[in-house]
């Protein structure tokens, strides 16, 4: 594996631990604000987190084109999110079933190499194996009484997969063209702007319950959205979106993980072969040849 694949897949791998930890805040936030006024303030925050490491980092003044060429593509990036984010919390909500919530909206690591055979940019058999053996392994960590009759919540779910697949996809076009940080902050308001507008519209807005909840609100803004987010944009740089896909499966394990350590609920023998298949399948992945820009 090249140099500059071997350090991106391991920011990929840190994006992963970062996605997983942040459902356990996620789950607590919900206990002090409704899905869009969480989403919103938690990427304002994420936006807010990157604005001191951009002016350190990432000083260079786009021109007029550039900065024409950043909107642009933080405008679909950000839309995506959006979209993905709050299906997938309104599909957990509906459901009301967080392990099978996270096995349909994992799906998305079966749809990204599905969709690059539309776009000319098929999978290598490794990675379709690998996917296949996560997948598996995703349904043994996180489902324990069979997936049911489909509902409602579920088909949101599937079209959130739907939408974290496509955000995945529009990273690997984007992000080699632009600034990583840049691109990240613009996704970020975006996405942070169109949710507080259906919040007020939509939600209750209580300052005092979101002081309440100020702790989750922090980790998920600027652990999940400011640092993981950005660590993804920097690392499809030079990982293909099908092997990334694979290896942001990891999200199950490190949720479960995190539920563990941090809300004390239980970890059964079934969970534990799932991590074991999925740790088999993202290694399987990782065998497979891909080509990135140098």
């Amino acid at each position: 594996m090249a140099s500059k694949e071997l350090k991106a897949t391991i920011l990929l791998f840190l994006t992963s631990i970062i996605w997983g930890v942040s459902f356990v805040a996620q789950v607590v936030g919900m206990e002090y604000m409704r899905p869009f006024l969480f989403n919103g303030l938690s990427f304002l925050i994420g936006a807010a987190s990157l604005v001191p490491i951009t002016l350190i980092f990432d000083r260079a003044k786009p021109d007029a084109a550039m900065r024409r060429t950043l909107w642009k593509y933080g405008a679909v990036c950000g839309l995506l999110v959006f979209f993905a984010g709050n299906l997938q919390q309104f599909g957990v909500d509906l459901t009301g079933s967080a392990g099978k919530s996270g096995f349909i909206t994992g799906l998305y690591i079966i749809i990204v190499p599905i969709a690059g055979i539309f776009m000319k940019r098929p999978a290598g058999k490794l990675i379709w194996a690998g996917a296949g053996i996560a997948v598996v392994g995703m349904y043994f960590l996180c489902v324990e009484d069979g997936l049911g009759s489909l509902m409602l919540g579920d088909g949101l779910l599937l079209l959130g997969a739907c939408f974290w697949a496509a955000h995945i996809i529009a990273i690997d076009r984007f992000a080699p063209k632009v600034s990583a940080l840049r691109l990240s902050m613009i996704q970020f308001v975006i996405c942070g702007a169109l949710c507080m507008i259906f919040a007020v519209l939509t939600e209750p807005v209580v300052p005092a319950y979101m002081l309440m909840g100020i702790a989750p609100l922090l980790y998920r803004g600027i652990g999940s959205i400011g640092v993981a987010y950005t660590l993804q944009v920097v690392g499809q740089r030079y990982v293909a979106p099908a092997k990334a896909s694979v290896i942001f499966s990891l999200e199950s394990v490190f949720s479960v993980v995190g539920g563990v350590i941090l809300i004390n609920e239980a970890m059964t023998g079934r969970a534990y072969f799932g991590c074991a298949l999925i740790f088999c399948g993202i290694i399987l992945s990782q065998l497979q040849k891909t080509k990135k820009p140098a």
